[in-house]
């Protein structure tokens, strides 16, 4: 099973408003294991970035004013992302600038069952509870000390450990519901039909020539129908 933990970065809250995507950042999990792949774009917004959003990710005019505008990144995120399921905290905020940038190229939506909102499963998980990236770090004692401004990727990176910890562990279905083999996609179990297999080599008996001579003995009082007889 392919997922992609997913986080943007913006010049505001409101698309139809104007504001813009800053930064996209991607990290890949199959069966939720990090493979090591990741996508990460700063892109130019096309207008002056808000003081209130500076202060929250540090993206300044001067340092996006080269990068390239989201026509030029469009479809290499959509060949990233594909088909596989979004994870992202607060999937509506994210989804609904996604899909403004995407719509205003006529390029394909991002359906929105293919979103799985983390804020939504610690709110449900934990009720009452503080449920930002921040407070569910702390809850499950993942190190963030390097997140001192909001950041696509780095946020993508911690939100893979939270969500993790949010659906059981690290490997909470221990990756046999999607099978297993050696060599299979990302060195992941690919069978379906998972069955444990015999030692190479079966284990020394613990029994000794003594107390096996008494229990043959015993079953010889049993009779003809004993049932060591009859599975022997």
């Amino acid at each position: 099973m392919r997922e992609i933990v997913l986080d943007t970065e913006t010049t505001g809250f409101e698309p139809e408003q104007g504001d813009r995507i800053v930064e996209i950042g991607a990290v890949e999990l199959y069966n939720h294991m990090p493979t090591g792949r990741t996508y990460h774009e700063y892109i130019n917004p096309e207008r002056a970035m808000p003081k209130e959003a500076f202060e929250v990710h540090g993206l300044g005019d001067d340092f996006l004013r080269g990068k390239p505008v989201f026509a030029k990144v469009a479809q290499g995120f959509l060949d990233f992302v594909q088909d596989a399921k979004l994870i992202i905290h607060n999937a509506a905020f994210d989804m609904k600038f996604l899909n403004a940038e995407l719509g205003w190229l006529n390029l394909p939506q991002l359906p929105w069952e293919q979103a799985v909102d983390t804020l939504a499963i610690a709110r449900k998980k934990f009720p009452g509870s503080p449920a930002s990236l921040d407070a569910l770090c702390r809850r499950f004692g993942i190190d963030n000390s390097t997140r001192t401004l909001h950041g696509a990727l780095l946020d993508s990176e911690i939100l893979a450990e939270v969500y993790l910890e949010l659906i059981g562990g690290r490997q909470p279905d221990f990756a046999l519901s999607e099978g297993s083999s050696a060599g299979g996609r990302h060195g992941q179990i690919e069978s379906t039909d998972w069955r444990p297999q015999p030692r190479p080599e079966p284990l020394p008996t613990r029994l000794s020539k003594e107390e096996a001579a008494a229990h043959d003995a015993f079953v010889e009082t049993l009779g003809d129908g004993a049932v060591w007889k009859r599975l022997g």
